[in-house]
C-alpha cells in the first residue's frame, strides 16, 4: 500500500467514525432529553450535542480535503474524549454506545492529526 493509499484509507475510516459518532451522539442526546432524568442528564445532553456538531464539521472538512482538517480533527478528538467521559457516567445502552463511538472517533481523529503533522 502506498503512502497515498494509506492516507486515503485513514481518511475514509476517520470520516466513517466521525459520521457514526455524530449519529450515536444525536441518538444519545435525544434519548436523554426524552427520558425521565432530563435534568440529571443535562451535561450529557450538552456534551453529545457539542460532539455531534464537531463530528459533522470534521467530516465536512475531511471530505473536501481542507488544509485545516488536521486541526479540526485535533479539536474533535478532544471533544469526543470529553463526551465519552460524560456518557460513561451513566448505565444505559445509548450512553454506553455513544461513549464507545466517541472513543473510536477520538482515536481516528488523533491518527489523522498525526498523519497531517
Amino acid at each position: 500500500m502506498t503512502a497515498t493509499q494509506s492516507r486515503k484509507s485513514s481518511l475514509e475510516t476517520c470520516i466513517e467514525d466521525c459520521f457514526q459518532c455524530l449519529k450515536d451522539c444525536e441518538n444519545c442526546a435525544t434519548a436523554c432529553l426524552y427520558g425521565d432524568m432530563e435534568q440529571i442528564m443535562a451535561r450529557c445532553i450538552a456534551s453529545c450535542r457539542d460532539c455531534a456538531d464537531i463530528c459533522a464539521l470534521c467530516t465536512r472538512f475531511m471530505i473536501r480535503d481542507s488544509e485545516f482538517h488536521g486541526r479540526v480533527c485535533q479539536v474533535c478528538a478532544e471533544i469526543c474524549d470529553h463526551c465519552a467521559s460524560e456518557c460513561e457516567k451513566y448505565d444505559n445502552d445509548y450512553c454506553r454506545r455513544c461513549a464507545e463511538s466517541c472513543r473510536r472517533c477520538a482515536e481516528s481523529c488523533r491518527r489523522m492529526t498525526t498523519a497531517m503533522a
